[in-house]
């Protein structure tokens, strides 16, 4: 009995110091990110995933920190290997935790990336995707902040591109900012982006 007592001791010692290395990791990897040094932070989300195999989020910030880098990158050979890692980063997260809205929505942004970069490209094959993505995010979280405005803000850019109106988003905008009030995430480390966006957006919207 007194074994097993020690044994279940050292067990929950362990337990605890990898959560602390886990927290510390992931802490310093938002400094280096909060920072500007991309590259950085991208590889220690990729360190923090190799030691937390069944942990989608450290997946998914490789492929974020990637995808974000890639708007506005005009070197194609930087922005491929950029999107590539994240599309890598994210199908990994998927197979962890897979109908996640919260990853259904980064490979949205990975797609909208590459349609930035060239919409004549890849406007044709990869919007008809972003739609389907969102529209699948919508039926399993339709309260997700992040999926009402990713979609808003996609729908928007779209409307803008063909010379449409985009005041009829706007009303999703400013919901998105009401479910951003009220969202609490999961842990410290789980999405909880996009509020100063959204309400970027908005001031857009009455202009």
């Amino acid at each position: 009995m007194k074994n097993l007592t020690v044994i279940i001791a050292l067990m929950a010692t362990t337990f605890l110091t990898a959560q602390d290395q886990y927290t510390k990791g992931m802490q310093k990897a938002f400094q280096l990110w909060g920072e500007g040094k991309n590259t950085e932070a991208s590889n220690l989300f990729e360190r923090i995933a190799t030691a937390e195999l069944d942990n989608w989020l450290p997946f998914y910030y490789v492929s974020q920190v990637n995808t974000v880098a890639s708007f506005g990158e005009k070197d194609k050979s930087k922005l491929t290997q950029q999107l590539e890692k994240a599309q890598e980063y994210i199908d990994m997260a998927k197979n962890i935790s897979p109908n996640n809205p919260e990853i259904l929505v980064q490979q949205a942004m990975i797609h909208t990336a590459w349609v930035a970069y060239d919409g004549a490209t890849y406007g044709m094959t990869l919007a008809p995707k972003v739609v389907s993505i969102y529209a699948k995010a919508a039926k399993i979280a339709p309260d997700n902040p992040r999926v009402v405005f990713s979609k808003a803000e996609w729908d928007m850019g779209s409307a803008s591109y063909f010379g449409g109106d985009i005041t009829p988003y706007c009303k999703d905008v400013e919901r998105a900012i009401e479910l951003f009030d009220n969202f609490k995430p999961a842990s410290e480390f789980h999405p909880n982006w996009g509020k100063d966006r959204a309400e970027a957006t908005l001031k857009r919207c009455n202009k």
